[in-house]
């Protein structure tokens, strides 16, 4: 008789009980931040703050009835990563809460102050700051577009980069994980950051160079184990990418192609699959994803093209077109830009980050613990074991949060492990992330309620 499977338990987002900011602190506060980096970098007016104080969280049914949750007392947007730390060392002179962004792409809620204070808009510190033979550093609110320019420039290309290539550096090191490029090099925790430039909240928040391993307490931590200030993260050779699109009638079919496309050299630097019902939410229609079959598109070398092409034949699947201008199309079909997607068409689904074999071995019995169901998945690669696997986001429609809760547990049972896209509370690699706020974080101001109780 086979074990039964342990359910998981999810730490739900809940909003805190706030004590707002002392007004005079507040005042002190940026009265120094004008007096430190100018009148033009500091704002009080509401639309400001109110701008500061959301991302896309909005595309959870779960946390939409909750926000903004919190509002930015404060927002300044430091000029360069020196500004950052003057922003930081101001805030705890004064007792301030601190939340740093981006772009406010998140999708969680990581950025949003639920404990009010200071906003610090990193996304006007903006320089590329050098490029070297497989590395390049930035400051936190470089884009990703800016880096991959400038890298490019030198024969070089970033090795992860987010499906949305606006965002900044610092922003999706906080509040992300992987994107394209990941099926060859993982996550952001994986390796991919030689460096941060790390900004303790202390008076004097003298930066500090954190290398890797230890900076993985800074990845996809929310800001919460110290302010990234510049980043120093991995590239690769450039290479001539093209978008291969293949469609498939079954889901076998697609998910072996795509797990031999895996093993292309050189490797894809994206690989995505749709069911057909997420294919049928794209807008325009492309000939190049027909809606009533499984869609397989891969970013590849123009000289795998031939490879990829038998292989996709080969698995009863066919190539619907190769466009050597439409990576910049896949990127935008990847990820939660694919939530987005979907449920512009369909708000009545809501989506669950998943990976296990049950998404792709047991899909009947995924479909019997939550009916209704659409895949969408990327290939990813655990470095710890050299493995490339499936990971990605199951669709589902949305009744109420405790049912959603059940099938996220139950779930589990079928193989499929779902990492909570609906709460705004760490719950990957807490400890480490605690330590780490401990020393850079010592009095609890950085992005506070986002790290579970102990």
């Amino acid at each position: 008789m086979a074990e039964p499977v342990a359910m998981p338990v999810f730490e739900r987002a809940t909003l805190p009980a706030v004590t707002p900011v002392d007004p005079e602190a507040l005042n002190n506060l940026a009265f120094e931040l004008t007096r430190l980096l100018g009148e033009d970098a500091v704002s009080r007016d509401e639309a400001t703050r109110m701008t500061a104080s959301t991302d896309w969280a909005h595309m959870s049914p779960v946390l939409r009835p909750m926000l903004p949750g919190g509002v930015a007392d404060i927002v300044v947007r430091p000029p360069d990563a020196e500004g950052i730390a003057v922003a930081v060392g101001a805030a705890h002179r004064h007792r301030v809460p601190v939340t740093v962004r981006g772009q406010g792409t998140g999708n969680y809620g990581q950025g949003i102050p639920l404990f009010g204070g200071l906003v610090i808009d990193t996304s006007q510190a903006t320089k590329v700051l050098a490029v070297e033979d497989g590395w390049i550093t930035a400051e936190a609110g470089a884009s990703f577009v800016l880096m991959e320019k400038a890298a490019l420039a030198t024969g070089q290309e970033l090795a992860i980069m987010p499906s949305t290539v606006g965002s900044t550096i610092g922003g999706f090191i906080a509040g992300g994980a992987g994107g394209t490029g990941s099926i060859a090099n993982g996550a952001v925790w994986d390796g991919y950051i030689r460096s941060l430039r790390v900004v303790p909240c202390t008076d004097d928040a003298i930066p500090v160079d954190v290398p890797y391993p230890d900076n993985m307490a800074q990845s996809h931590a929310f800001g919460v184990s110290g302010v990234i200030a510049t980043a120093t993260v991995a590239l690769r050779p450039a290479r001539r990418w093209t978008a291969l699109f293949a469609s498939f009638p079954e889901l076998d079919g697609a998910v072996a192609a795509g797990e031999e496309l895996f093993g292309l050299d050189p490797t894809p630097r994206l690989l995505s699959l749709d069911e057909a019902g997420v294919v049928a939410t794209y807008r325009p229609a492309d000939p190049a994803m027909p809606a009533d079959r499984l869609s397989v598109r891969g970013i590849v070398t123009e000289e795998s093209v031939p490879a990829a092409t038998a292989i996709v034949e080969r698995h009863g699947g066919r190539v619907d077109a190769v466009r050597p201008k439409g990576p910049a199309l896949v990127t935008s079909l990847s990820y939660n830009h694919t939530t987005y997607r979907v449920r512009k068409l369909r708000p009545e689904l809501t989506h669950l980050q998943c990976g296990g074999p049950g998404l792709t071995r047991r899909r009947a019995e995924v479909a019997a613990v939550a009916p209704d169901t659409l895949i969408h998945l990327e290939g990813f690669l655990n470095p710890a074991t050299g493995v490339q696997h499936w990971a990605g986001m199951l669709f589902l429609r949305f009744e109420d949060v405790e049912t959603l809760y059940d099938r996220m547990a139950r779930l589990a049972e079928v193989e499929v492990y779902v990492n909570d896209p609906h709460t705004w509370v760490l719950h990957n690699r807490v400890d480490m992330i605690r330590a780490a706020a401990e020393r850079f974080d010592p009095d609890g101001l950085l992005n506070p309620g986002k790290l579970p109780a102990v």
